[in-house]
């Protein structure tokens, strides 16, 4: 009775549009339109134009670092957005509402059953400017939801690096080496999986998943909530 008078009192709004739901999250009609990156490549995450393809040209022809990405969503209008809320000005519903679609997508993928989610780590400078690590919120919520444990804290950034905005994916590369190391126990012959806000060249997704398959992982995925695609 009291969720009913909340409901009709203070209606729960679309973070796409803002209009009157049903339920929390995004509307329907929204949702609908969302910019779905299907299908894709099962390891870059990249747009296929056939379905019947599982992977891009790129990856048969040189296979990346990590064995299966999932990035269910392209990062255009209104995902870009949600993400820029979410990432900068630290608004949680946005990032349920893109964890929620993650997980609709997760549990229909053939990702396999990880033994740890490990959320992509923000140096401590950054983190103090910032006030949220996005991917740590991210990693969280699918943990739980998906009955996972997470590894908080042992995979770290102990290199303050620039910003990889306006870097080009030789420079991202370049930037980003050596600034990961793993402080947990050993992943000898673990699965595990890297949780990421967005992944647009795959730089930083792949000196992480070095760094975890030296640690010993025997299989490295990569969670994203969308995939950028380079013009």
């Amino acid at each position: 009775m009291v969720d009913r008078l909340l409901d009709a009192i203070l209606p729960w709004r679309c973070v796409v549009c803002s209009l009157s739901c049903s339920r929390p999250g995004i509307c329907a009609s929204c949702k609908s339109t969302m910019p779905w990156n299907s299908p894709a490549c099962i390891q870059c995450g990249l747009p296929l134009a056939n379905e019947h393809d599982q992977r891009c040209g790129a990856c048969l022809g040189c296979s990346p670092a990590c064995d299966f990405v999932v990035s269910p969503l392209l990062f255009e209008f209104p995902v870009n957005r949600l993400v820029h809320r979410f990432k900068f000005k630290r608004d949680l519903a946005s990032g349920s509402v893109l964890a929620c679609l993650m997980l609709e997508k997760l549990r229909l993928a053939d990702s396999g059953s990880p033994d740890l989610v490990i959320p992509v780590p923000m140096h401590r400078w950054r983190l103090m400017c910032r006030g949220l690590n996005p991917a740590f919120v991210l990693a969280r919520q699918l943990g739980r939801s998906l009955h996972i444990p997470v590894a908080v804290h042992d995979l770290q950034r102990h290199r303050h690096t620039r910003t990889q905005t306006g870097l080009d994916a030789a420079r991202r590369r370049r930037n980003l080496k050596g600034a990961f190391r793993w402080s947990g126990r050993t992943l000898k012959n673990r699965s595990v999986v890297l949780v990421d806000d967005v992944m647009t060249t795959g730089s930083t997704i792949t000196e992480c998943s070095r760094v975890l398959r030296r640690a010993g992982a025997r299989r490295v995925s990569a969670w994203t909530i969308a995939r950028a695609v380079p013009p």
